[in-house]
């Protein structure tokens, strides 16, 4: 299993650029944050997708007629998937940092 964060590997969700992100470079200025960059840029997506399924929802329960369920729905099925990679990318890390803490030195 390839679990690296590439530009072409990267989970469509978790991809600035995808979620109308305003990155110039395809990791969304993890080029000059290295991986802390691109970890917390990942997360504001993942942050900024949520908080578009939220408000997206509340706006469909109080009838506003601007509002398609359907739109509604994608947007929150993409706030779950963002979620569910970021959840998988933070058991990783933690099971990789289990790993190097019972290394033998």
């Amino acid at each position: 299993m390839n679990l690296r964060l590439t530009p072409n590997t990267m989970p469509v969700a978790v991809r600035p650029s995808l979620l109308g992100g305003q990155a110039s470079s395809p990791l969304g200025g993890a080029q000059s944050g290295g991986f802390s960059g691109a970890l917390k840029s990942a997360l504001n997506t993942v942050s900024a997708a949520q908080n578009d399924a939220t408000r997206l929802q509340r706006e469909v329960q109080l009838e506003n007629p601007q509002v398609s369920l359907e739109e509604t729905m994608v947007a929150i099925q993409k706030a779950q998937i963002g979620f569910q990679a970021t959840l998988h990318v933070r058991n990783r890390m933690v099971q990789a940092y289990t790993d190097i803490m019972n290394m033998q030195v």
